[in-house]
């Protein structure tokens, strides 16, 4: 991995995590910025990183991969662990353990709903 040196568990991005963020379309970055701001408020201990190719939270051995798709973001995370999320929004459920969200659902979502899906990836 590429980047510039920082201390784990920081919850700052790493020089490849900031690439991928720049690059993505810039209709996604609100969303992606969103989410990540929530993640770090929450867990300001999270190391985030690349891994397979999309930027990776981890605490420990808990991960909530978030990646780029051709209408919006989707999050990687086990329906055990998303507080109940996929339950409550099947409509965006795209096969065990993907939540695909575009803008549009994005802004619907309140901040609270999201919150319960990273403490349960992340933090339960």
């Amino acid at each position: 991995m590429s980047g510039q040196a920082r201390t784990p568990g920081t919850g700052a991005m790493d020089e490849a995590v900031r690439c991928y963020r720049d690059e993505m379309d810039s209709e996604y970055r609100p969303v992606f910025d969103r989410l990540h701001g929530l993640i770090v408020a929450m867990c300001p201990d999270v190391d985030v990183v690349l891994s397979y190719g999309m930027p990776t939270y981890r605490i420990g051995r808990r991960r909530l991969n978030v990646g780029v798709w051709k209408h919006g973001l989707s999050l990687y995370v086990s329906p055990n662990r998303d507080g109940g999320f996929s339950a409550r929004h099947p409509e965006l459920a795209a096969g065990k353990g993907t939540i695909k969200l575009r803008p549009a659902d994005a802004v619907g979502i309140p901040d609270a709903e999201f919150q319960d899906l990273i403490r349960a990836a992340l933090r339960a």
